[in-house]
């Protein structure tokens, strides 16, 4: 049995054959067009996949694979967009999704990255933000304020920060935010928040297919 969240910049798979399953990375566009796995999650996951799971279902059960609290919430920062859901009482209250202002956001903050050759792990937090209101529109921001003298590093860190602040207030703001995806490797976007949070890293959708399996759930889609 061969699990898959396939996302738009990068694909996760574990497979559960193996004596001993570790989840692998393999950038989306190195796919091969002819694979194929039993289940599957994620932007691109109908194209290879025999059954699909809803990305916010596969999220939610792989909070509940994580997370040992009744109440928190947990949100999903990806390549592509924003995602969340908040439990109370051990039951999920509320989800959402957001490909508006979330838009290409981790896309936009590797294309970054790599540009300007930056090293996210050593920069600081900055005082200010950029305005952002979404990844692909905000990098005009960024040369903007280059324009006007703010050096490089730090404009891109203001647009950082500006998105992580954008990510915090579509989850509603809360206290502590436990976070997903491939975001949870970007030391300054994970510090830039302004509340706590708990990195559970990029294969918390692959624990939610594996909590759907052994749940014996039966909402999967066949692709199509």
């Amino acid at each position: 049995m061969i699990l898959a969240d396939f996302g738009t910049s990068y694909t996760k798979i574990l497979d559960l054959d193996q004596s001993q399953p570790e989840p692998t990375i393999i950038a989306t566009r190195e796919l091969d067009k002819d694979r194929r796995v039993d289940l599957a999650t994620g932007h691109n996951a109908r194209r290879f996949c025999k059954a699909y799971v809803n990305e916010l279902i596969a999220l939610a059960r792989g909070g509940e694979e994580l997370i040992g609290e009744p109440d928190y919430l947990l949100l999903d920062c990806g390549s592509r967009d924003l995602k969340y859901v908040r439990y109370q009482g051990g039951q999920l209250q509320d989800m959402g999704w957001n490909a508006e202002c979330g838009a290409s956001m981790g896309f936009t903050i590797e294309l970054l990255e790599r540009y300007f050759n930056l090293d996210f792990t050593s920069m600081a937090v900055p005082d200010r933000t950029l305005s952002v209101t979404c990844g692909v529109l905000g990098i005009s921001s960024i040369f903007d304020a280059i324009t006007t003298g703010i050096p490089e590093a730090e404009a891109v860190a203001r647009f950082v920060k500006g998105i992580a602040v954008n990510a915090y207030r579509f989850a509603g703001s809360p206290a502590k935010i436990y976070l997903s995806g491939g975001l949870c490797d970007n030391a300054l976007f994970v510090k830039s928040f302004p509340c706590d949070v708990v990195v559970l890293g990029r294969f918390v959708l692959l624990a939610g297919l594996k909590r759907s399996l052994a749940m014996n759930e039966n909402h999967y889609d066949q692709p199509g």
